[in-house]
């Protein structure tokens, strides 16, 4: 898979690439199946409180965020699966393709065979607007993708065992 296929936008779009010493089906499975998800999906000490997955185009992706103490739901929708290979999940709709009120971005999360059996694996954030690009920078874009990816390895290296 070719990521230059997607015709990133500086202005609109953030990415970074990093690889990770865990077989791609692995990290597939961490981010399909709802048990896996609390593990690494958000930076620590915040927590994943509840996931709700339906894996399919237009299939729901919720989850509910504890950050300091406060509950944060965000719905989602996949947009694509390509098992092993791709997600597309955007907070653009929820299920049943009702329009969201207040969309932040669409998430491509891109899976591929690295060196030594482990993965290549690319996150891809989609704004609407290069504002909304920046404004997520700001926040911690890279760190808090960064460190998402980390847990991900991480935890994925426990279930290995």
């Amino acid at each position: 898979m070719n990521l230059h296929a997607f015709d990133l936008d500086p202005q609109t779009d953030l990415s970074f690439t990093r690889s990770l010493a865990v077989p791609r089906a692995l990290i597939w499975e961490c981010w399909t199946e709802p048990r896996h998800i609390p593990h690494f999906f958000i930076p620590k000490p915040h927590k994943i409180t509840a996931v709700d997955i339906d894996l399919c185009v237009g299939g729901r992706f919720n989850t509910s965020f504890d950050v300091d103490g406060h509950v944060m739901d965000n719905k989602g929708v996949y947009l694509e699966v390509v098992p092993g290979e791709k997600l597309v999940f955007t907070d653009s709709y929820t299920e049943g393709w009702k329009p969201a009120a207040d969309p932040f971005m669409t998430a491509i999360l891109l899976l591929q065979d690295g060196a030594d059996g482990g993965t290549t694996y690319t996150a891809i954030a989609r704004h609407r607007s290069p504002d909304a690009r920046a404004s997520h920078e700001k926040m911690g874009f890279y760190d808090g993708w960064g460190t998402v990816a980390s847990q991900l390895e991480t935890y994925a290296k426990g279930l290995q065992g």
